[in-house]
């Protein structure tokens, strides 16, 4: 892959984004003053130590995160079955009856399962019986990034997504050795024929290849939120934005209200938060 492409491929889901393209539900380019919350390039207030205002800066940039609100979805499993086929048939995920060579960008499984370093003594029957929507979590330290030995998964610099390159994955799964999520999926044969209703907007992979959630940039960078979180567009179950934007409905919701988050003891620090 030359490197315009390369450039190309990192700057998705921010540069369209800049002005020629439909107005965009998710705010995903921004100033340093807007993500940290205040204006450290504008002179300081009388009295106001520059110091101080250091010492409170916040993260910059654009980093983008989801919160699963599961009190939305324990009477309506429904709802999250059709966030999981919408994914699956806009990024054209096959469906393999064989279990052992199934391919995943969300899906369902037990508390126990999700969340491994949480007590399960006396959790309520409902948290127990529900099934949990899991996906890549697309962490700030990824440790799949560092696994992988010709970077076909790679942080986007502009907002934090882990994507990937399926041109330059050559099937080694070091990335999925690396993941503590099980977040990545192996074609182990060719996922053609197992795709049911072909989009053509986006490329179907080969066997050979590592696949996963991409927090739907291609969409992004048509203005357009996740396929999941449209699905569920007006319950509040599934919120994304920008971490680093104080004003954001995604802080807005964190502020509010306790969050778990996945192995979070991994250190890999993911985006993705869970209300339960």
């Amino acid at each position: 892959m030359d490197a315009k492409r390369r450039k190309f491929l990192k700057m998705a889901g921010v540069t369209v984004l800049a002005g020629i393209s439909a107005p965009a539900v998710v705010k995903l380019t921004s100033s340093p003053a807007v993500a940290s919350g205040d204006s450290h390039s504008a002179a300081p207030a009388a009295g106001h130590d520059p110091a101080e205002a250091h010492a409170e800066e916040q993260p910059t940039g654009i980093r983008l995160g989801m919160v699963i609100d599961m009190r939305k979805f324990y009477d309506n499993q429904q709802m999250l079955d059709e966030a999981i086929a919408v994914c699956h048939k806009v990024h054209n995920v096959p469906d393999i009856p064989d279990r052992k060579s199934e391919i995943k960008w969300i899906w369902k499984t037990g508390f126990g399962n999700a969340f491994t370093e949480q007590s399960q003594n006396h959790r309520s029957e409902v948290v127990l019986k529900s099934s949990f929507p899991v996906l890549c979590n697309h962490c700030d330290n990824p440790s799949c990034v560092k696994a992988c030995p010709t970077k076909a998964t790679f942080v986007v610099e502009k907002n934090g997504i882990v994507a990937m390159d399926f041109h330059r994955c050559i099937g080694c799964r070091f990335c999925m050795a690396a993941c503590p999520y099980g977040a990545r999926s192996f074609n182990w044969q060719d996922p053609r024929p197992f795709i049911k209703s072909y989009n053509p907007e986006w490329p179907s992979r080969m066997r050979g290849v590592v696949e996963k959630c991409n927090f739907c940039g291609e969409r992004l960078a048509k203005g357009l939120e996740p396929a999941c979180v449209e699905t569920c567009k007006g319950t509040g179950a599934m919120v994304f934005g920008d971490l680093n934007d104080p004003h954001s409905e995604i802080r807005e919701v964190l502020n509010k209200e306790f969050t778990i988050q996945r192995k979070f003891a991994a250190g890999t620090r993911p985006s993705v938060f869970y209300i339960v």
